[in-house]
């Protein structure tokens, strides 16, 4: 092979490489995002690490470059092993072992130092290729790094995650990095026959182990999944924007099933009792008028059944963010028979985006805005807890309209509550707090606002319901000394998303 030929497969194995690190650095990220949320920490925490062990493995590799080339395939294959297990290692760590921190930072370290090794390595074997200038040489082999870090990184979101999942993703890329490495050895130098078998076979133990993982991985996660949740899970998938479990399982005595929904791990629903939680976040928003409303997240068609229950309704939007959980509020037969077919409603208008954008470019007004978005215990729901969304849910209120927003435990954790009451008061609302009993999550509070008045906790149902009634509610903005809102938070904002730390601080403790 000609050292120009040879100079070009060099950096597009570079180029491979740099692209697979990246890759296992983005599911390291991505996976603690999915199993505790707090993407921020994560991500501070792997990025931190690896850049760290990248430059002790920059200097372990210094003995290495007296035998480069097999130093790089080893380096490369033990890369393919770790880096392409890491996000079923780091599974394994969380369901059974609860030692996710320790095994976060144990791989991102081994991770980290094995992509550090390559650079110095690299850098021998196109010296050796033909002589340049140090600046020259570096400033190629940076290049090739630099680009396949960017495909890496745009690949991991838009290609890998949708189309295999970040378990799949780590293993195919693992294997993709195992090959780039092997092909340096038997086409881009000249080796003897001896080392070219001992580098085959390494290199088909490595593919042999990543493909029985990657085959094997669908049944590890649902044995893994079935571990984390108490019943049996009867649906699951991962999309873009996070984990979606169904249990179901019925009880000891004689009953209906128990069919849950969890998003990231926090349940949304017990069939169970559901009915206490969306009849109580509901029906005090639609005591004044409510010929238009609209729903913000529960895009399980909950809310919009009770919504529905009025006749004098003439349309109802429902924003959601994540398409899987539309489709499985309308496909999946357990949860249709909840909602009933709410989302199919000709009164409703169903809208897939980003709340806080929808609202930012709407110019509709409505009556009542219901906010029914999960917990704020990650970073990408802060902005939906922020003073900026709250002004913005004003703007798309009409004149005496009404907004309610779910506001999570004021005995688990209060300060939480206190935050959100908070927040939405820094946004221009009179506000009135209140709370109810739902078995399944416990003490759980709700904010109702309105920006001319403070609200009065009053029902005005269709027909009586199963578990709110007027003494009830009375009786729901009633809270005992210890768990009394004080209003003395400050408010959650885009640049200060105080309501996370919180919201992980407080639960933290159950």
């Amino acid at each position: 092979m000609s050292s120009r030929a040879a100079r070009a497969g060099l950096l597009f194995a570079t180029f491979v490489c740099a692209a697979c690190g990246l890759v296992y650095e983005l599911a390291l990220v991505a996976q603690g995002s999915y199993l505790l949320g707090d993407s921020i920490t994560q991500a501070s925490v792997v990025l931190a690490t690896m850049v760290f062990a990248m430059g002790i493995g920059s200097l372990t590799a210094k003995p290495l470059q007296r035998r480069p080339l097999l130093s790089f395939v080893v380096i490369e294959g033990l890369l393919a092993v770790f880096g392409g297990l890491s996000v079923l290692g780091l599974h394994a760590a969380f369901t059974w072992l609860d030692l996710y921190w320790p095994a976060l930072i144990g791989i991102a370290l081994v991770v980290g130092a094995l992509i550090g090794a390559e650079i110095p390595l690299l850098m021998t074997l196109l010296q050796r290729i033909r002589k340049q200038d140090a600046g020259s040489a570096t400033a190629d082999l940076f290049a090739a790094d630099y680009v396949g870090a960017l495909v890496g990184g745009l690949a991991f979101p838009f290609l890998l995650l949708p189309l295999l999942g970040q378990t799949r993703g780590a293993l195919l890329v693992g294997m993709v990095n195992v090959v780039a490495g092997a092909a340096v050895a038997f086409f881009v130098f000249r080796t003897t026959a001896q080392r070219r078998t001992v580098l085959a076979g390494g290199t088909v133990a490595v593919l042999a182990l990543l493909v029985f993982a990657f085959a094997q991985s669908d049944a590890f996660l649902r044995y893994a999944r079935d571990e984390l949740y108490e019943d049996p899970v009867v649906y699951s998938e991962t999309t873009q924007y996070q984990d979606i479990v169904v249990t179901e399982s019925s009880p000891v005595v004689p009953g209906p099933a128990d069919l849950r929904l969890f998003l990231n791990g926090d349940l949304q629903f017990s069939s169970i009792d559901e009915y206490r939680y969306h009849e109580s976040l509901v029906h005090p928003a639609l005591a004044g008028k409510h010929d238009r409303v609209l729903v913000l997240g529960g895009g399980d068609g909950l809310a919009m059944r009770e919504v529905l229950k009025y006749r004098d309704v003439r349309e109802a939007v429902e924003v959601e963010l994540d398409p899987a959980v539309l489709r499985l509020a309308e496909h999946n037969p357990d949860i249709v028979a909840l909602n009933r077919r709410s989302l199919e409603d000709p009164r409703v208008r169903v809208v897939n985006g980003d709340a806080f954008t929808w609202l930012r470019d709407t110019t509709e007004k409505f009556d009542a805005v219901i906010i029914d978005m999960p917990d704020p215990d990650a970073t990408a729901t802060a902005k939906l807890y922020s003073v900026e969304f709250y002004s913005l849910a004003r703007q798309a209120l009409a004149p005496g309209g009404r907004m309610v927003v779910q506001s999570g435990s004021p005995y688990f954790a209060p300060r939480s509550f206190d935050c959100i009451d908070s927040t939405i008061r820094a946004a221009g609302f009179r506000t009135t707090p209140y709370h109810v009993n739902v078995p399944s999550f416990g003490d759980w509070g709700f904010v109702l606002a309105q920006p001319d008045r403070k609200p009065a906790l009053t029902l005005h149902p269709p027909r009586p319901l199963r578990f709110l009634d007027e003494a009830s509610l009375a009786a729901a903005a009633i809270f005992p000394l210890d768990r009394r809102p004080t209003g003395t938070e400050p408010p959650s904002t885009l640049d200060d998303p105080r309501i996370v730390r919180l919201t992980t601080e407080e639960w933290q403790q159950y």
